[in-house]
């Protein structure tokens, strides 16, 4: 395999995850990227792989809708397994979507980028919750806070250092920064995370970033995880 590298963790023997960055409405970004996945598991078969979509697929791109309806789609690995993770701007999405969502969260939700999200629907701030395809809605409720594979823990945004996993705050899985983005002690797991745009990907010791602002013109990445190996691929 080409460009791979050292992880800072390990996958047991067998496993390969694809872990994809936030999307953020970039549907023909995500169905290329997509392509590119199907492609590498072909040319590079594995026993087990799962493909992860880190949060945040809503808000900011023209094509949300389009996203979420492909995330209730085939997999675009036949047989993968697939995690999609909250995002802040899920959790902004629903609680703007609920019949009786008051102002104040539907005005947090449009100062993030959810006037794009409803246009993609053709709908108005007033009536979110009635245009929004109900399998849209409930996908979006279902979505788990984090995954485990290996030494890896994969959460939308970061974790609280020292606090131990059982014990995070939902809040702080989907929305935090600091103290996350600038500790520099150990953590028991290596953080797999979006939400923090950034040119390139990060990749320190205890943690890997992977949101590369797709919606702001940057790259839509994808990180390969395998043994104690990683690697690219981007759109």
């Amino acid at each position: 395999m080409v460009n791979e590298t050292l992880s800072p963790g390990r996958l047991p023997p067998g496993q390969r995850v694809y872990a994809i960055g936030d999307v953020h409405g970039c549907d023909r970004r995500l169905a290329a990227l997509h392509k590119r996945v199907a492609a590498d598991a072909r040319a590079y078969p594995a026993p087990e792989i799962t493909l992860l979509h880190l949060g945040d697929y809503v808000d900011r791109g023209t094509d949300s809708a389009a996203v979420l309806e492909r995330l209730l789609g085939p997999p675009p690995v036949p047989g993968a397994k697939v995690v999609n993770l909250l995002g802040n701007h899920e959790a902004m999405m629903l609680a703007a979507c609920e019949p009786d969502a008051g102002e104040e969260a539907m005005g947090l939700w449009l100062q993030n980028g959810g006037a794009a999200t409803l246009k993609s629907y053709g709908a108005r701030a007033g009536a979110a919750w009635a245009e929004v395809p109900e399998d849209h809605l409930e996908l979006l409720r279902r979505l788990p806070l984090s995954h485990r594979a290996g030494e890896y823990l994969f959460v939308h945004a970061g974790v609280r250092p020292e606090v131990p996993l059982e014990r995070q705050d939902a809040a702080d899985l989907i929305w935090i920064r600091e103290p996350f983005l600038s500790y520099a002690g150990a953590l028991p797991w290596v953080v797999v995370h979006g939400h923090t745009p950034s040119r390139g990907p990060a990749i320190l010791p205890h943690r890997i970033g992977i949101d590369t602002g797709a919606c702001f013109g940057g790259d839509l990445t994808c990180l390969v995880l395998e043994g104690e190996k990683l690697r690219f691929l981007v759109e």
